[in-house]
Parts: C-alpha cells; sequence; structure tokens
C-alpha cells in the first residue's frame, strides 16, 4: 500500500474497534504490512487501547455492543480532538454517515468494503494525522526557540510557511513576503529572523508607507549635519541600525520610484550614502521585504522597477488572507483569548456555541489582525466568562442588517434563510443552548428546530475547539 509512517522512524499505529472477528481479520490482512495494528471489540476496550497507546487512526464500526460507534465517536474525539477516526458500517446510511461526520469523523465506508478504498481512505487520513503532528511540531519548535506562538494555524498554506521559515533558518537570502494587509507578514518576518544565523543582532522594521515622504530618504539612508533645514546633528539610517542583523521593509511596493533605485544600489553593492555625506558606508544586512500590492502588475505598469522586484524576490512567501483558511479560526480566537486574559487579567474560557459559526462565515477584510482586534475588545468587556454573540460588532453578528443594504446578488430566500439563522442562533445564545428553551421562545416545536440545526451544520459542540 506504500503509506507514510506518522512519525519518523515509527509506522502508524491503527486501532479497530469491531465486535466482529472477521471483520478484524479483514482489516489485519489489509494493513498488517504498512500499520502496527490494536484491536478492541467495545466502547471499555477501545478506550483503554486509546489510554495506553499512541493512536493515529481508529476504525470504528458503527454498530457495537453497548454504546454505538457514534457515541464512542464523541468520547474519542473527547480524548483527542485531533485523532483520525473513520466510521464503519454495514448499512449504507447517508443519515448516520452525516451526523457521524458532523461529530468529527474523518469519513466512513460500507462492508464488506473494497480493499483499494479501504487502503486509499486509511493514506489519507494517515497523512492528514502526519501533517497535524508536523504542524505542532514545527509550531512548537519556532516557539521554544524564540517565542514565536503568535503564529497560529494549521491549514496546508501555513504548514508550509512553517516549513519554509525553517529551511532559512541559515540562509541570509532576500526574502519578499505577500499578502493583503493584516495577515501577520511581519510576525513571519520576524520569525525568519529569529531563526536565522543573525538572530543575536537587530531585527529593524520600517513601514515604507507611514513615513511621510519627505522623510522617507533619510529615514532609510540617514543624513549628515546641515544636510537640510532641520538636520541639527547627524543621523545614521535604518540600513546602519540594522547593521549585521535584518531589515524589514514593509508594503515595498509604496516606495517611490527615485528611492527604488538607491534601494536597488544597496542590494547590489551593500554600500550606502547619508543625505548630505561625500563618503560611502558599507552594510551588512539581510533584507526581507513585504508587500499587498502584486508587484509583478506594478512593474507593467511602470510603477516598480522589474531589477528591483527579482532583486527582492529572491525567495517569495505568500501568505494566505484568512477567508482562505476559515478552519484556523477556532485556533486563533482560543489564541487571542488565552493571549488577552494575560493581558487584562481576566478568565474568559471562551466562546459561545453561537458565535463560532458567525465567525466562520464572515470575510475578514482585514485578515487576522481585524479578528484579534475584535477578541481584543470581547475580552476586554465582556462581564462574563463566556463571548456571546451580544458581544460582537452588530455588523459582524448580523452583516448587512442595515435597511437599503443588501448583498449584491442575494435572493429574498437566501436573505430569509440568513435572517432566520442568525435570529434562532441568538435565541439558543441567550437561552444557553437549551433547545427545548429556545423552540418555546421561536414558537417552534423542537423537532422543526433540530432539524433546521441539523441542515445547517450545527451544534453546540461546534465552538467547543475555541473554548479555553
Amino acid at each position: 500500500m506504500g503509506l507514510e509512517p506518522a512519525r519518523e522512524a515509527q509506522r502508524p499505529v491503527v486501532l479497530t474497534v469491531d465486535d466482529e472477528l472477521g471483520v478484524r481479520e479483514a482489516i489485519r490482512q489489509v494493513l498488517q504490512d504498512d500499520c502496527d495494528l490494536l484491536e478492541a471489540t467495545d466502547s471499555p476496550s477501545a478506550l483503554a487501547q486509546l489510554q495506553s497507546h499512541d493512536v493515529d487512526l481508529v476504525l470504528l464500526d458503527v454498530r457495537l455492543p453497548g454504546e454505538t460507534g457514534i457515541d464512542i465517536l464523541e468520547r474519542i474525539k473527547g480524548l483527542e480532538d485531533s485523532m483520525e477516526v473513520i466510521m464503519v458500517t454495514a448499512v449504507n446510511d447517508v443519515r448516520t454517515a452525516v451526523v457521524a461526520m458532523q461529530r468529527g469523523a474523518y469519513d466512513y465506508v460500507v462492508k464488506p468494503f473494497d480493499v483499494d478504498e479501504m487502503q486509499a481512505l486509511v493514506r489519507r487520513a494517515l497523512e492528514k494525522r502526519a501533517l497535524q503532528r508536523e504542524v505542532l511540531y514545527l509550531r512548537s519548535e519556532l516557539a521554544s526557540a524564540h517565542g514565536f506562538d503568535e503564529i497560529v494555524g494549521r491549514h496546508p498554506a501555513m504548514v508550509r510557511i512553517y516549513e519554509r521559515i525553517a529551511q532559512l533558518a541559515e540562509t541570509t537570502a532576500t526574502v519578499l513576503i505577500t499578502g493583503e494587509s493584516g495577515t501577520g507578514k511581519e510576525l513571519i518576518a520576524r520569525a525568519i529572523h529569529h531563526q536565522g544565523p543573525r538572530r543575536e543582532r537587530p531585527f529593524v522594521a520600517v513601514n515604507l508607507a507611514a513615513i511621510p515622504e519627505p522623510l522617507l530618504e533619510s529615514e532609510l539612508f540617514g543624513h549628515e549635519k546641515g544636510a537640510f533645514t532641520g538636520a541639527y546633528q547627524k543621523k545614521p539610517g535604518k540600513f546602519e541600525v540594522a547593521t549585521g542583523g535584518t531589515l524589514f521593509l514593509d508594503e515595498v511596493g509604496t516606495l517611490r520610484v527615485d528611492l527604488q533605485a538607491k534601494l536597488l544600489r544597496v542590494l547590489q553593492e551593500r554600500e550606502i550614502e547619508r543625505i548630505g555625506g561625500t563618503r560611502t558606508i558599507k552594510v551588512d544586512v539581510r533584507i526581507i521585504a513585504a508587500t499587498n500590492v502584486n508587484l509583478k502588475q506594478a512593474v507593467k505598469d511602470r510603477a516598480f522597477r522589474e531589477d528591483l522586484y527579482y532583486r527582492l524576490n529572491v525567495v517569495p512567501l505568500a501568505v494566505p488572507p484568512l477567508r482562505e483558511r476559515r478552519e484556523d479560526i477556532p485556533a486563533l480566537v482560543t489564541h487571542f483569548i488565552a493571549k488577552y486574559n494575560r493581558e487584562f487579567g481576566k478568565a474568559v474560557r471562551g466562546i459561545s456555541p453561537g458565535v463560532l459559526p458567525v465567525l466562520l462565515e464572515y470575510d475578514w477584510p482585514g485578515n487576522v489582525r481585524e479578528l484579534e482586534n475584535i477578541i481584543e475588545r470581547s475580552v476586554a468587556l465582556v462581564r462574563g466568562t463566556v463571548i456571546r454573540l451580544a458581544d460582537l460588532p452588530l455588523d459582524l453578528a448580523l452583516p448587512d442588517a442595515g435597511p437599503g443594504s443588501p448583498e449584491p446578488g442575494l435572493s429574498l430566500k437566501e436573505a430569509r434563510e440568513r435572517f432566520e439563522r442568525q435570529f434562532i442562533l441568538r435565541v439558543l445564545d441567550r437561552v444557553d443552548w437549551n433547545q427545548s428553551h429556545a423552540a418555546r421562545l421561536l414558537g417552534l416545536h423542537r423537532n422543526t428546530l433540530t432539524s433546521r440545526l441539523a441542515g445547517w451544520k450545527l451544534r453546540r459542540g461546534d465552538a467547543d475547539q475555541a473554548a479555553l
């Protein structure tokens, strides 16, 4: 089957939970060449195996003596949320499969299973598990070495960034970080610096868009006394201040064309001249640049020098916007709640069940910075220990709620569905997700409410992973 091991020099461990000896034997025949196999026949023995072994994947029968497979699934995820579970069922029941997926199962397979299908499914699940372990390892290495636990995420694009940071650790290559505002480009630049050979030297960050144009050249290259009106004393520029370390040029796409030429010369010659100076000064800095504009298009539009673009784009690093990695939102929420609990001396435990779906639906034009600002404000102002929908900004909790501001292309049916969903979430939030109480307040039968929530794939446990 050619499964990749989930950990170096160690085969993946798979636990089969099935009361039928024939099924356990069939799975053993399929997987024994590539995996270490454990077996259990019911809930107690399965949980005992999980508590005494480091298991990567569980193959879980839906129908078991005592507790059902669905019940055991919740207990397994309670032990370790990242544990991968494949449900094995004798009946191709779509409803059961949907429930299992909603409760955290990776996928399901129908008995009698096809050998190739089973092998492919197990391979994908183990690859996901291995990826999760790698992310945790890379993040822990970054955090333990230099405190960079601010970079949060398990999305594959973030994993590639962690890997690239590790690859750059022992080089001084120039890096160009691209991405929308608020995606964390400076955090990544700092991580590259502190993982690299210049970690003991200065990291100097310059936001080129934030410095007034008349002062920008002086800020970068320095000036001599008397070089211009107000230059009462000699001032070293950022290149000199960063000597031996890293200079981070944020928003490099906004740099004036004349200063682009000077920057190119510095990159080529490794020397500068202060304004009003007559001698060259050697500088030894690593350059990390960042931009939220398309520099290739800027080159075509003659707004950015092509030769400078290629000088900066030695190692490109693209940071995805938050809306393209929504699965990282729960972890980010947990991280920011913990951060601002420490800062404000609060004891906020997490978010209410109705908040997470709203956060997952929002488009986050301000990316991670916007999410952090919202959590910071919520932690600062919340009176209880849980952040609820009422604690969120109105435009985020009820998007497009104002009159005369419908979302383009949104039909009346879609708008009604969205309003109904938000309204029900608010009622559930107010009664702490007591569905019977909420149904009475809404004037609905409880089964109707349960059906609506199932259709929206919402349940109380959806926010558990965002709780501290």
